[in-house]
């Protein structure tokens, strides 16, 4: 059993900062999924990023993994400056600092466990790290299943797999974009409870969008956007704390 526990270390440091950050999309009605945010994620924390729908924060935190540019602001990403890194700088920066958690896996098919979990660092041309590699697939409860193909294990298990890649290179900061969205309570609750030892023991640091708030509980924050613009930024957060400022921001 995972027991969901929140670490008391100070953590000091900023890994991701946004600054007056802003996206206008093109177009005729010239959307404006973002409008001049400011929000940092130090280093080792925790942080859900909740609000109603179209509220941004899929831009923001594809803007803060380098995957978008914003239209006006600045991103820092693991010290590097985002608006000033062209291609493929851009690319080293995410392959060597970010790791990515998806609500659909985006595992290759076609690849086993092992090979699917090394294949970020194959890409980078880096070394893999292999003895760290073999321990996040113990850790996350795959130890045995590295010859098996994705088609061959549950959705719990794929996810397993997919934040085992996310974690296998060291990354400075991991995004999560609904990582437990396609899957049942209890094996969402068991993926929250990997994540969140991950932050305790290794000094991870999550950023996590999530509609739910149960999964924000398990997070050290949550930063709210509306229309945008944050909205709100809590610490310590209950589900019952979420779900009451989600319900004002959607009245």
């Amino acid at each position: 059993m995972i027991l969901r526990r929140k670490s008391s270390r100070v953590r000091t440091g900023e890994v991701v900062a946004l600054s007056g950050v802003s996206k206008v999309y093109p177009g005729r009605t010239g959307v404006r999924a973002l409008d001049n945010v400011t929000v940092a994620f130090s280093r080792g924390s925790f942080t859900a990023v909740m609000g109603p729908s179209g509220s941004g924060k899929s831009t923001l935190l594809h803007c803060a993994a380098g995957l978008d540019r914003p239209t006006s602001g600045q991103v820092s990403l693991a010290g590097h400056d985002v608006g000033a890194l062209r291609e493929p700088k851009l690319t080293t920066v995410r392959r060597k600092h970010v790791g990515f958690v998806f609500q659909a896996f985006n595992l290759v098919d076609a690849l086993t466990v092992w090979d699917n979990v090394l294949l970020p660092q194959r890409f980078a041309g880096t070394q893999p790290d292999r003895a760290w590699a073999r321990e996040v697939l113990d850790r996350v409860g795959l130890h045995g299943r590295e010859h098996a193909r994705p088609g061959q294990l549950s959705g719990g298990q794929q996810q397993r797999v997919a934040l085992a890649r996310a974690l296998a290179s060291r990354p400075e900061v991991i995004f999560g974009d609904e990582p437990t969205g396609a899957l049942d309570l209890a094996t969402g609750r068991e993926v929250l409870g990997l994540l969140r030892r991950f932050v305790d023991e290794f000094a991870a640091t999550i950023v996590m969008v999530t509609h739910d708030p149960a999964a924000a509980a398990w997070a050290d924050r949550v930063v709210f956007l509306a229309d945008g613009r944050l909205a709100d930024d809590l610490a310590d957060p209950t589900a019952d704390l979420v779900a009451a400022r989600m319900m004002e921001l959607t009245r």
